[in-house]
Formats: C-alpha cells, structure tokens, sequence
C-alpha cells in the first residue's frame, strides 16, 4: 500500500484547489494506493523565517508518513503560488526519494507553474512522473469557479495514477 497525499497547494480565499483535489481523489480507484487531501491552508505555515509555525511537527510528520505525493497547483503570475513553494522550502529529507505527479490549472493549463515546481522538485530528489493534468480555466470551470471538469481528462488521470503507483513502489526501496 502506498501512501499519497494530494496536496492543496493554494491557500488563497476563493481558492478551487480543494474542488480539484477532491475530484482528483475519487478518481483514484486503485486500492493499493491510499489517498489522502493534505490541505496546506491547515498547517498555517508563516513566511518561511518570519516566526514559529505552530503546526510545523504535524506539517512535517504528514510528509514524512507519505510515499509520495500529487500536488494541485494553479499558475500565480507564471508560477506555483508562495505558499506552495514556503510549504516546500520549509522541509528537505521529507521530500526525498519519493514519487510527485502535478495537477494544474490556470489560464494556459497552469503549464508554466508545472514547468517550475518540476525543477523545484528535482533539488529536493523528487521523480515526477510524466503524465501531468492541465484544466484550463475557460473550459474546465463554470464562471472560472466551479469545477467541471472534460472528460477527456480521465484518461489522463489514470495514467498520472498508474505512474505514480509504479514509480512509488520503485523509490519505496530507496528509502527501506
């Protein structure tokens, strides 16, 4: 059994990061994989630097215990948002030797935000897997604000699930 969190990682008011991770997990219909909403708005992390995260040990306990990870992001200025990058920045051996798929979305796919965290996630020793959903946000949201998502991308789903499981297993003997 592996143990992936799909992390929320907009913390924004009026955020539809939580829509999409929802959808994402019952999407998951494989039952060696156990999958979990790991909501970064939760954890209440400050600016990394400017005082003492009051959740840091359960922050960082949540990561530890995960096999690896799917992380729902929107595109914030041709990026992934501060927030997800602070709740990164505020861990390294967390991270290490596990698998990451990304789910974005934005005007263009939130394309340019996956181009980032990949690269992000390269640092910290993070496989992510090819297989990366984009919903645009004129045609997979309603008044670009609920989520309705094609059905086109199901297909992409399982795909992005059965290369997370197979590369999970793999890294999964990195770290026994």
């Amino acid at each position: 059994m592996l143990n992936i969190g799909i992390i929320i990682g907009s913390t924004r008011e009026g955020r539809v990061g939580p829509q999409v991770a929802s959808w994402i997990q019952t999407q998951g219909i494989d039952s060696s994989l156990n999958l979990s909403l790991v909501d970064l708005k939760e954890f209440e992390l400050p600016l990394l630097g400017t005082g003492e995260p009051k959740n840091f040990a359960t922050f960082q306990a949540t990561i530890k215990a995960l096999d690896g990870f799917i992380f729902v992001t929107p595109e914030y200025n041709h990026s992934i948002p501060a927030s997800l990058k602070n709740a990164i920045d505020y861990l390294r051996d967390e991270w290490a030797n596990k698998v990451a798929g990304i789910v974005s979305y934005g005007g263009l796919g939130g394309a340019r935000a996956t181009e980032h965290l990949r690269g992000i996630l390269g640092e910290l020793q993070v496989a992510d897997v090819r297989t990366h959903v984009a919903f645009l946000m004129n045609v997979d949201f309603k008044n670009w604000s609920e989520f309705a998502p094609q059905d086109y991308h199901k297909a992409n789903v399982t795909n992005l699930f059965k290369q997370v499981k197979a590369w999970g297993e793999a890294l999964k003997t990195l770290r026994s």
